[in-house]
C-alpha cells in the first residue's frame, strides 16, 4: 500500500520505486517524494555513493519533515540507510499522516476523526453501509463503491451490488478508482477479505486518496454551505423587514383612526351622554391603548434587533418605507397623546359646564315658579274699579293697600332681575333648552312691565280720589306695613332654604353651614316680629268689636292674613331641619371626597417616586458592570418581573382615580401627581426596561457574532463608563477619542490622526448627531478583525459551484443548493450578458455584490 502511494506521487516526477526499504536508502527518491507532495524545494542532495552522503540526504529529508511540525520518534537516518523495514515504513506512515491526512479537518476534529466523519457523511444515504472505523467497516467493499457513486454516480451501478459478494465489490471499486480517478491500487481485494481485521493504516492511506480526488466536490459543498448561510441571513432579514413594515402600518393605521375620535369635540346636551363619553374614554385608556403601547415598544425592539443583525452580517442599514420610521411612529404617537390629553380636558370641562347648566336651569325654574305664583291674579287686582263706589274710609284703605302692594312689587324686583340674569348666563353657556328658557323669561319680563304700568295707573286713580278720603285705620296700615316685609322675609327665607347648591370642597359646604346657622340665630327675633304683627291684628279685632267698626272682617290694606303668616311661618320651621339634613348629607359627601383625595394622594406619592427610583436603578444597571452580560440580562429581567408584578398597584390607583372622576373631584391638594403623570411614567418605565433588555441582548448578539470575550466586553464597558461622566449612555467626540486612546488605539494629534478620527466618527456616528452610543462603540471595536462573510467570499463560492465559469446555470443552482434557497437565487439573479454566455446563464457576480449593498434584494 505504501509503495503504491509513493509511486502515485513519484510518477509525477517521472520515476518509480520497487522496494521501499531499498529505494529510499540513499535518500534521493525520499527527498524527491517530499518535494512532489509538498510543492517545496529541499536542500540540494549529495550525489556521492558513500554512506556519509546517504545519511546526509536522509537527514535533510527528516529535517524537512520536522520543520512541518512532525515529531519523529526513534527514527534516525542510520536506520533508513541500513534498510530497517520497520523504521522506513514508520517514516512513510508519518509522511502520509502529515501530507495526505493531517490537513483533513471536518468540524474542527482531528485528522483521523475528520476523515472518518467525511466518510460517514458521504455514505450515510447508502443501504448496507455503516462506516465506524478504518478496518472491518470496509471489508465488504460497499463503502468504497458508495464513495465513488456519491461523487461520480455514472461510474458504478450501485443498485446491482450485493453485500454478500465483497470480492466483486472491492475489485470494482479498485478498478474504477485506478481507471477513472487516477488512484493506484494500493490494496488487494483477497487480502482484505481474507483478513479478520484489515490494516488500518493501509485503509486510511487509500481512503485519503479518495478524499483528495474528490476535493473539488468538497470545495463545492463548502461553497454551497457558505452561500446557503448568506442567503439564510438575507431571507431572515427580509422577513424581519416585512414584519416591521406590517406592524408599523397597523400601528399607524390605529393611530390614524383613533385621533379623529379624540379630536371630536361635539358636545352633548345631557350629563348622562357626557358621562357615557367619559366611560368610553376610560375603556380606551384601560383596554385599547395598553396593547398598542406594547406594540410600539416591540416595534422599536424589532427595529434595533434588525439593525444589529444587518450590521453583524455586513448588510446596509434597514430604511423603512416613507413615513414608517421609528421617529415617524413616535411623532404620530405624540400627536395621539396630545389629542388624548385635549380630549380628556374637554370632557371634564363639558361635564362641569353641564353640571353648572343643570344647576342654573333648576334655579331658573324654581325662581320663575315662585314669581309666577306671586303674580297670579295681580293684573286682575290692579284692574279692579272698586274705588269708584267705595266710601272714604274704603278709598283710604285701598290707597294704603296699593302702597303696600307697591312695596311688595319693589321687593320682587330683585327676583325678576335674578331670573333675567340666570337666563342670560344659560344663553352664554349654550344651554340646549335656551329657547324655552328665553320664552319663559320674556313672558315674566313682559308681565312685570305690565304690572308696573297697571300699578302706576291704579295709583293715579287712587290719588285722584284721595282728597275725598279722611279716615284711615292706622292699625290696619301698621299691620300691612309690617306684614308685607315680614311676608317677603318669609318668602325669601323659604326660597333660600329650598335653594339648590353645588360645592366642591369641605370649606365651601362649611361656609354654607355657617350661613345657615347664622340664619337660624335670627329665628327668635323673627318670631317676636310675627307675634307683634299678630298682636296688631288682634288689636284691630278688639277695636272693631269695641267700636263696632263696619270693616266686614277684612283688612283693607293687605291680603296677607294672620292665617297665611302662621302658615308660612310653620313652613319655614319645617324647611329648617330639611336644610340641616341636606347640608349634613353634602358635608358627608365632601368628607368622602376628601377621603378619596387623601387615598389617591397617598398611593400616588408612593408610586410616583417608586417609578422614578426604578428608572434610575435601570439606568445604573445599564452602565455598571457586575458579572457577564448574561448576568446583567438576568438582573434586568428580574427587574422587569418586579415591575410587571407592580401593575396591580397601578390598576388600584386607576380605580381610585375613576372614583374621583365619578365624584366630580377636580383638584387634589394632597399630591402633585396626577393620573396622567403616573400613566406616562409607567409607560416610560415599561419602555425603558424593554429597551435596556434589548440593548443587552444586542450586545450579546454582537459579542457572540464578533467573537468578543467577556473580558473584552467588560474592558469596553469599563472604558466607556469611565468617560461617560454624565451617565447619559453616550460619549461626545472628545470623550470618545480619549476612550479609544485608553484602549491603545493610536490616534495622533497631527493632520493624519485627525483624518483617521474623522473617518472613525463617520462610522460610529453616521447621522452626525455628535454622540456615540455604546452599541456603535463595540461594533467599531470588533469590526476590524471580525470574521464575517464578504461579497468577494460569496462570489468565490458561486464561482466554485459554477465550475470556475463567470456565470452559473439554473441546473447548477438547483443541484448544489437546497430547493428554497436555489429558487431564491434564481428569482433574483440577473441574466449574464458576457461574451461567454450560454442560454439561461445567470450573473452571480452582481447578485453577490447586491447582497452587501443598496439593492431591492
Amino acid at each position: 500500500t505504501f509503495t503504491a502511494w509513493c509511486n502515485s506521487h513519484l510518477r509525477k516526477a517521472g520515476t518509480q520505486i520497487e522496494n521501499i526499504e531499498e529505494d529510499f536508502r540513499d535518500g534521493l527518491k525520499l527527498m524527491l517524494l517530499l518535494e512532489v507532495i509538498s510543492g517545496e524545494r529541499l536542500a540540494k542532495p549529495e550525489r556521492g555513493k558513500m554512506r556519509v552522503h546517504k545519511i546526509s540526504n536522509v537527514n535533510k529529508a527528516l529535517d524537512f519533515i520536522a520543520s512541518k511540525g512532525v515529531k519523529l520518534v526513534s527514527i534516525g537516518a542510520e536506520e533508513i540507510v541500513d534498510g530497517n523495514v520497520k523504521m522506513t515504513l514508520g517514516m512513510i506512515w508519518t509522511i502520509i499522516l502529515r501530507f495526505a491526512i493531517q490537513d483533513i479537518s471536518v468540524e474542527e476534529t482531528s485528522a483521523k476523526e475528520g476523515l472518518l466523519l467525511w466518510c460517514q457523511r458521504k455514505t450515510a444515504p447508502y443501504k448496507n453501509v455503516n462506516i465506524q472505523n478504518f478496518h472491518i467497516s470496509w471489508k465488504d467493499g460497499l463503502g468504497f463503491c458508495a464513495l465513488i457513486h456519491r461523487h461520480r454516480p455514472e461510474l458504478i451501478d450501485y443498485g446491482k451490488l450485493r453485500k454478500d459478494d465483497p470480492l466483486t465489490n472491492l475489485n470494482t471499486a479498485f478498478d474504477v478508482a485506478e481507471k477513472y480517478l487516477d488512484i493506484p491500487k494500493m490494496l488487494d481485494a483477497e487480502d482484505i477479505v481474507g483478513t479478520a481485521r484489515p490494516d488500518e493504516k493501509a485503509i486510511m492511506t487509500y481512503v485519503s486518496s479518495f478524499y483528495h480526488a474528490f476535493s473539488g466536490a468538497q470545495k463545492a459543498e463548502t461553497a454551497a454551505n457558505r452561500i446557503c448561510k448568506v442567503l439564510a441571513v438575507n431571507q431572515e432579514n427580509e422577513q424581519l423587514m416585512e414584519d416591521y413594515e406590517k406592524l408599523a402600518s397597523d400601528l399607524l393605521e390605529w393611530i390614524r383612526r383613533t385621533i379623529p375620535w379624540l379630536e371630536n369635540r361635539a358636545p352633548e346636551n345631557t350629563m348622562q351622554a357626557m358621562q357615557q363619553k367619559l366611560e368610553d374614554f376610560r375603556d380606551y385608556r384601560r383596554l385599547h391603548k395598553p396593547p398598542k403601547v406594547q406594540e410600539k415598544c416591540q416595534l422599536e425592539i424589532n427595529f434595533n434587533t434588525l439593525q444589529t443583525k444587518l450590521r453583524l452580517s455586513n448588510r446596509p442599514a434597514f430604511m423603512p418605507s416613507e413615513g414608517k420610521m421609528v421617529s415617524d411612529i413616535n411623532n404620530a404617537w405624540g400627536g395621539l397623546e396630545q389629542a388624548e390629553k385635549g380630549y380628556e380636558e374637554w370632557l371634564l370641562n363639558e361635564i362641569r359646564r353641564l353640571e353648572r347648566l343643570d344647576h342654573l336651569a333648576e334655579k331658573f325654574r324654581q325662581k320663575a315658579s315662585i314669581h309666577e305664583s306671586w303674580t297670579d291674579g295681580k293684573e286682575a287686582m290692579l284692574q279692579q274699579k272698586d274705588y269708584e263706589t267705595a266710601t272714604l274710609s274704603e278709598i283710604k284703605a285701598l290707597l294704603k293697600k296699593h302702597e303696600a302692594f307697591e312695596s311688595d312689587l319693589a321687593a320682587h324686583q330683585d327676583r325678576v332681575e335674578q331670573i333675567a340674569a340666570i337666563a342670560q348666563e344659560l344663553n352664554e353657556l349654550d344651554y340646549y333648552d335656551s329657547p324655552s328658557v328665553n320664552a319663559r323669561c320674556q313672558k315674566i319680563c313682559d308681565q312685570w312691565d305690565n304690572l308696573g304700568a297697571l300699578t302706576q295707573k291704579r295709583r293715579e286713580a287712587l290719588e285722584r280720589t284721595e282728597k275725598l278720603l279722611e279716615t284711615i285705620d292706622q292699625l290696619y296700615l301698621e299691620y300691612a306695613k309690617r306684614a308685607a316685609p315680614f311676608n317677603n322675609w318669609m318668602e325669601g327665607a323659604m326660597e333660600d332654604l329650598q335653594d339648590t347648591f353645588i360645592v366642591h370642597t369641605i370649606e365651601e359646604i362649611q361656609g354654607l353651614t355657617t350661613a345657615h346657622e347664622q340664619f337660624k340665630a335670627t329665628l327668635p327675633d323673627a318670631d317676636k316680629e310675627r307675634q307683634a304683627i299678630l298682636g296688631i291684628h288682634n288689636e284691630v279685632s278688639k277695636i272693631v268689636q269695641t267700636y263696632h267698626v263696619n270693616m266686614a272682617g277684612t283688612n283693607p290694606y293687605t291680603t296677607i292674613t294672620p292665617h297665611e303668616i302662621n302658615g308660612k311661618w310653620e313652613h319655614v320651621r319645617q324647611l329648617v331641619p330639611r336644610r340641616d339634613q341636606a347640608l349634613m348629607e353634602e358635608h358627608a359627601r365632601q368628607q368622602q371626597n376628601e377621603r378619596l383625595r387623601k387615598q389617591f394622594g397617598a398611593q400616588a406619592n408612593i408610586i410616583g417616586p417608586w417609578i422614578q427610583t426604578k428608572m434610575e436603578e435601570i439606568g445604573r444597571i445599564s452602565i455598571e458592570m457586575h458579572g457577564t452580560l448574561e448576568d446583567q440580562l438576568n438582573h434586568l429581567r428580574q427587574y422587569e418581573k418586579s415591575i410587571v408584578n407592580y401593575k396591580p398597584k397601578i390598576d388600584q390607583l386607576e380605580g381610585d382615580h375613576q372614583l374621583i372622576q365619578e365624584a366630580l373631584i377636580f383638584d387634589n391638594k394632597h399630591t402633585n401627581y396626577t393620573m396622567e403623570h403616573i400613566r406616562v411614567g409607567w409607560e416610560q418605565l415599561l419602555t425603558t426596561i424593554a429597551r435596556t433588555i434589548n440593548e443587552v441582548e444586542n450586545q450579546i448578539l454582537t459579542r457572540d457574532a464578533k467573537g468578543i470575550s467577556q473580558e473584552q466586553m467588560n474592558e469596553f464597558r469599563a472604558s466607556f463608563n469611565h468617560f461617560d461622566r454624565d451617565h447619559s449612555g453616550t460619549l461626545g467626540p472628545e470623550e470618545f477619542k480619549a476612550c479609544l486612546i485608553s484602549l491603545g488605539y493610536d490616534i495622533g494629534n497631527d493632520a493624519q490622526g485627525e483624518a483617521e478620527f474623522a473617518r472613525i466618527m463617520s462610522i460610529v456616528d453616521p447621522n452626525r448627531l455628535g454622540v456615540v452610543t455604546f452599541q456603535a462603540f463595540i461594533d467599531f471595536m470588533s469590526r476590524e478583525t471580525a470574521d464575517t462573510d464578504t461579497a468577494d467570499q460569496v462570489m468565490a463560492s458561486f464561482k466554485i459551484l459554477a465550475g470556475d465559469k463567470n456565470y452559473i446555470t439554473v441546473e447548477e443552482l438547483r443541484r448544489e443548493l437546497p430547493p428554497d434557497q436555489a429558487e431564491y437565487c434564481i428569482a433574483r439573479m440577473a441574466p449574464y450578458n458576457g461574451r461567454d454566455a450560454v442560454p439561461g446563464a445567470l450573473d452571480y457576480m452582481s447578485f453577490s455584490t447586491a447582497l452587501y449593498g443598496e439593492s431591492d434584494l
